[in-house]
């Protein structure tokens, strides 16, 4: 093969959201010389990811966004886009239902190979009118896109049944989202390091990595913390990402008075030294897929304390207690303070390459499975 073939990866903007890093810790390692990546996206801003693409050697084109009332000036762009561009046989969507439009446009010029990737499993609940009715269009568009797919990726069983359906499970191909491990690996020199030159040593340090969106429930996340501050003042919380309610989450943390505790720490590069530097991991999740955040603290041997909402499919090691959403502020303050006192923290590696969510073996897999697409 003289030169790699080209897959196309849809995504809405290339940031660092679960599923943009786990696509990145796979095109980081795929072998580039045999297998490219590229990108359709859909902002017009560059994301945090665009200029490490760009250094791989991946190209980045920018579409209008999908939307309502939008949807043909959408379809104009599709078709001027695939005219353009023939080379592309393989597309690989991460837009769960959204990758409808760009399946139907492919399909009607032969494209071999679609590739629909579950990321998530939504819930319903507690909605405003806006979400709901964005949610009658995403029920609408799951169910056209499945004609169109030739592949039905899954991260984790829940993600493939809302997406795909229950009766097509036998069809599902898990992908896992898998980390550098030997990266997220625990280290307690360098853990101490960190610790005193981010004026941590001596504290509690509990830490959350996700969006600022309702899915992670960072109003329970702060709620939990200042139970836990009651108890133990020595504790400071560290909140990594950004989004929509971060302003109001920082409206509730001066509220409180826990200025001084919380640090808001933005979107990062260094969220294994982050999870090395940090005691318990925080995740009251009202839904997940299977979240890479939550793969990569295993992978740090950090204990975990996380949502029943979050699928069993994500316990890889015992570092994890579930807590009931319903349980209440204190139950939870409880769970997070059982390490408030310290406890052995051990190397996780060798279960996460067991457990087949190190990535390096798993981008061997999935250059094997572009390329036995593309030659089919």
């Amino acid at each position: 093969m003289s030169e790699p073939i080209r897959i196309l990866n849809l995504f809405t903007i290339m940031n660092r959201g679960g599923a943009e890093t786990m696509v990145m810790n796979y095109y980081r390692n795929i072998d580039r010389s045999r297998v490219q990546f590229d990108f359709l996206v859909h902002r017009k801003e560059r994301g945090a990811y665009d200029d490490e693409i760009e250094r791989l050697g991946g190209r980045i084109y920018r579409m209008p966004s999908i939307r309502p009332g939008g949807f043909k000036i959408y379809q104009h762009a599709l078709k001027k886009f695939f005219d353009e561009h023939p080379e592309y046989q393989i597309l690989h969507s991460h837009m769960s239902e959204l990758g409808y439009f760009a399946f139907r446009e492919a399909k009607s010029r032969g494209i071999k190979c679609t590739i629909c990737h579950a990321h998530n499993a939504p819930h319903f609940k507690d909605e405003t009118v806006v979400e709901k009715a964005k949610d009658i269009m995403r029920w609408r568009f799951k169910h056209k896109i499945r004609p169109y797919t030739d592949h039905m990726f899954i991260c984790g069983m829940d993600a493939g049944k809302w997406l795909f359906g229950r009766r097509n499970r036998k069809n599902f191909v898990m992908m896992n989202n898998a980390v550098d491990a030997q990266k997220y690996a625990w280290n307690e020199k360098r853990a101490q390091m960190l610790r005193r030159e981010w004026d941590l040593d001596g504290g509690f340090v509990i830490c959350n990595v996700g969006r600022f969106n309702a899915q992670k429930n960072h109003t329970m996340i702060i709620d939990i913390f200042n139970a836990v501050h009651a108890q133990r003042p020595d504790s400071v919380l560290l909140l990594v990402g950004n989004g929509d309610l971060e302003d109001r989450i920082r409206a509730k943390v001066d509220d409180l008075g826990l200025t001084d505790s919380v640090r808001f720490l933005g979107v990062r590069s260094d969220v294994n030294d982050i999870l090395l530097a940090s005691d318990v991991f925080l995740f009251p999740s009202l839904y997940e897929g299977l979240p890479v955040t939550l793969v990569e603290a295993q992978s740090s041997g950090i204990k975990c304390v996380i949502s029943d909402a979050v699928p069993e499919d994500c316990l890889i090691t015992k570092n994890i207690d579930v807590v009931p959403l319903e349980a209440g502020i204190e139950k939870w303050a409880d769970a997070v303070l059982e390490y408030a006192d310290g406890y052995r923290r051990k190397n996780t590696y060798d279960k996460i390459v067991k457990a087949g969510f190190d990535v390096k073996e798993n981008a061997k897999w999935l250059e094997e499975f572009y390329i036995n697409e593309y030659n089919s």
